[in-house]
């Protein structure tokens, strides 16, 4: 397992609430994190039907770009009540001509949960998949797991995504109505983050 020596850290992504969870837990380990989307590089196509193949794909294209050590995150929810979808389509189900809209894709999810009669609880699972990429092509991958279940209608307001309707195991709050510290301790990329920090030098 390489270590990571560098101080400075592209993340591949535009997602702001993604970069803002991210920096904050690189901050103790005085990593200076800038993003893809702060240094206006394109989004790359996601391709791959895997989180694993899409991390390499932003990670890849980020690290070419620029040349600094990059790390990927692609997530989404996986929901047992559909077979796992909507799994690694997750941002497609948000999407819209005028851009992504979560309110859709969770009315959706819970939309077809109802037309399948899922039962009580509606178990779901936020997955992450963190890939730290050096310029010289070396990869180390890390998962990450936050189980629980969905509730409807929407509750809170902070977060983003499918937050508002995921109450995580052990907890009878969504999400999005925890504080970002209370979830950053527990979310999924949180959990990909403990691993990830093994790296640290």
């Amino acid at each position: 397992m390489r270590k990571l020596t560098e101080r400075k850290l592209l993340v591949a992504t535009h997602n702001a609430g993604k970069l803002d969870e991210i920096r904050a837990m690189m901050a103790p380990h005085g990593i200076e994190v800038t993003s893809a989307g702060e240094m206006g590089l394109p989004e790359p196509d996601e391709t791959e039907d895997s989180f694993v193949g899409n991390a390499r794909i932003k990670a890849r294209a980020a690290m070419l770009a620029t040349g600094l050590p990059v790390l990927s995150d692609d997530s989404g929810i996986t929901v047992d009540g559909l077979d796992g979808a909507p799994g690694v389509y997750t941002a497609d189900w948000a999407e819209t001509p005028n851009g992504r809209d979560f309110m859709q894709a969770m009315s959706r999810t819970w939309n077809e949960l109802e037309a399948r009669n899922a039962p009580e609880p509606r178990l779901a699972q936020f997955r992450a998949t963190l890939m730290l990429m050096w310029p010289d092509g070396h990869e180390e991958v890390f998962e990450g797991i936050a189980p629980g279940r969905l509730t409807w209608p929407p509750r809170g307001v902070q977060g983003h995504g499918y937050d508002p309707i995921f109450v995580p195991e052990g907890h009878d709050v969504t999400f999005a109505e925890m504080t970002p510290e209370e979830k950053n301790r527990i979310s999924h990329r949180a959990d990909a983050f403990r691993k990830l920090e093994a790296l640290f030098a």
